[in-house]
């Protein structure tokens, strides 16, 4: 609700942040997080993008789903297009599909957010149509692939609303950073706090870099910028 009151100056801040957020990389924010005591956010390892040299950061918006036999192919395709018509364009959609056994991300459904300017995808479970997506250069981050997809098989239940991914609760408007490393999510409530202090421990790390590369001790380096 709130986001529905916010001005124009409140949006650009948003957009800002995500800029922001994007020149960050995930291991910096994991350890400014935890220095802020928010250590439960990283998603489970196994989730990795299909082109490994993509980085993705923004603001999410959940998705969550069930397996549902009792479809039928209609029924389990409209409902996937009401997904893709509902969610929000600009955002990095999280699905929390409660099955391993089929694809909840194929060519078609990327292009259909491309097209509203989706900043990417992340789903707790499969993805299809790889080649496609791959070439098309919409970062999807999922475990593994798998040929089947959704129909007679899956239907949505719940848009915006808080899910879980492994230990992880994610609510809509949070945000994540994702990249080589994994899967980092930041609370809304400390995000602004947690890109800032980010930007000073890579200001930091920078310093730290030239200074071991210009011969300095590493126990020196560590004693003096406190960091490795």
């Amino acid at each position: 609700m709130i986001k529905l009151l916010l001005t124009g100056d409140d949006v650009t801040v948003m957009n800002d942040l995500t800029q922001r957020l994007q020149a960050c990389y995930a291991s910096a924010v994991h350890d400014v997080l935890r220095q802020m005591g928010h250590d439960n956010c990283v998603l489970p390892s196994n989730l990795i993008a299909l082109d490994p040299t993509q980085r993705l950061a923004g603001e999410i918006y959940t998705i969550s789903g069930h397996i549902d036999r009792t479809l039928s192919p209609h029924q389990s395709l409209l409902a996937w297009a009401q997904v893709l018509s509902r969610v929000p364009g600009g955002k990095v959609l999280v699905c929390q599909p409660n099955t391993k056994d089929i694809a909840l991300m194929g060519e078609l459904s990327a292009r259909a957010l491309m097209v509203k300017n989706t900043l990417g995808y992340v789903v707790d479970g499969r993805c299809r149509d790889t080649d496609f997506i791959l070439e098309m250069g919409f970062p999807v981050f999922c475990d593994l692939n798998t040929p089947a997809d959704i129909v007679e098989r899956w239907t949505y239940d719940r848009l915006g609303e808080p899910i879980t991914i492994g230990t992880v609760t994610i609510v809509s408007g949070d945000y994540l950073i994702a990249d080589r490393d994994g899967i980092v999510v930041i609370s809304a409530s400390v995000c602004e706090e947690a890109v800032s202090q980010t930007e000073q421990v890579m200001s930091t790390e920078s310093d730290m870099r030239d200074a071991i590369l210009g011969g300095m001790d590493p126990e020196q380096a560590y004693l003096k910028y406190r960091k490795f």
